[in-house]
């Protein structure tokens, strides 16, 4: 990369990253546990899921990729390096981008809504989405962004004194600093606190099912429904991230699922239909479904933003399929945005844009006919 490359990249990190004051407090106390610990956490810390090879080499087992990293080179991710035959997480508590949003941001209509949620993001990511609205951060290698040393302890901690009942690790690939993610999401948990990953999905089973143990709600984001689309906008397959929804579901994780609408490529409706049959077969009708509009971004800026008309379609193919919780996000104030009771269509949340309006709901029932509403409301 070039001298002026890298300074575009760090400027669009520094956007990216809204260093509130709550942020500034967050790095001088992560500056303070780094120097009590007497550790430096830019010098990262040992990766899991990995198999030595010969001539110093290793393969990192924890996505499909399966990178063979020569010594001293990185992997796909660029945050996982081959140091002396041993595989390093060079991200290990080091947060590009930390703020509090709206859990339903994320996007999470089932699962605590109206509060709020400790988000978080280190650099890095295993896909290559040519349309990544977070490329400043996800497409960064170790040194370009500016990232502030935050540990897992000190993450857990800052999330009870904000009132955030849970983080969620998002915005870039949590799975390409699983280290960092697993250790904060398990001290976290001992802290009372829940977890959410917002994933691509693109991960192996064996650490999928490790993970799992520490996870209390995923959101995982499908870039289309088939592998022509995900070679053409991702640079991956499509099979490993079905095989993550459904180990999701298995293991209890409360999950939903959010399928971004993009025009001309994967908005057809026998791509749809399918995506819709797979989802009630094998995750359930009761798992949310949320379809989201597209904008121009990054390297796909030759097509429109999708139409209203076309998300609508979307929900239509997905309620035929069965599905009972259907969403359309990134349109603020469309109906879809809310959620209803599917035996008596009674309005239960109210939403404008990620906020609650109204919130009828009784100890998670319907307060008409007395459903049961899927999902985690306290």
């Amino acid at each position: 990369m070039t001298g002026s490359g890298q300074l575009k990249r760090r400027a669009a990190g520094r956007i990216f990253t809204i260093l509130t004051a709550c942020c500034f407090a967050i790095m001088a106390a992560g500056l303070a546990a780094r120097d009590a610990a007497g550790q430096d956490p830019a010098a990262g810390a040992a990766a899991r899921h990995y198999q030595a090879r010969p001539e110093n080499q290793v393969q990192c087992r924890l996505c499909p990729r399966e990178c063979l990293i020569p010594a001293g080179g990185s992997g796909y991710c660029t945050v996982r390096r081959n140091e002396n035959g041993r595989l390093r997480s060079l991200v290990y508590g080091q947060a590009c981008s930390l703020n509090l949003d709206p859990v339903e941001k994320k996007p999470l209509y089932h699962f605590l809504p109206g509060t709020q949620t400790l988000s978080m993001a280190a650099i890095g990511c295993n896909l290559r989405c040519s349309f990544c609205q977070n490329y400043s951060i996800s497409m960064a290698r170790p040194g370009e962004v500016e990232s502030l040393p935050l540990r897992p302890e000190r993450l857990a901690a800052l999330a009870r004194e904000k009132s955030a009942p849970s983080i969620s690790y998002t915005y870039s690939e949590p799975t390409a600093y699983y280290e960092y993610l697993y250790d904060s999401a398990a001290l976290a948990r001992k802290a009372g606190i829940r977890n959410v990953w917002v994933t691509c999905g693109y991960i192996n089973p064996e650490p999928l099912e490790e993970l799992c143990g520490v996870l209390d709600a995923a959101n995982v984001d499908l870039k289309g429904f088939s592998d022509g689309v995900y070679r053409r906008v991702a640079g991956a397959k499509l099979a490993p991230v079905l095989a993550t929804l459904a180990t999701l579901k298995r293991k209890g994780v409360w999950l939903e699922v959010g399928y971004l609408v993009i025009p001309t490529l994967n908005d057809g409706p026998k791509e749809l239909a399918d995506f819709c049959a797979w989802t009630v077969k094998n995750l359930g009708p009761e798992t949310p479904v949320h379809f989201l509009r597209f904008f121009p971004r990054y390297q796909m800026t030759n097509l429109p933003a999708t139409p209203v008309a076309t998300l609508e379609r979307a929900c239509q193919a997905a309620r035929a399929a069965g599905s009972q919780f259907v969403y359309i996000g990134n349109v603020p104030g469309h109906r879809a945005n809310h959620t209803y009771c599917p035996g008596c269509e009674t309005l239960l949340i109210e939403r404008k844009g990620y906020f609650i309006q109204q919130n009828h709901l009784k100890n998670g029932r319907c307060p008409k006919c007395g459903r049961k509403i899927p999902g985690v409301w306290s």
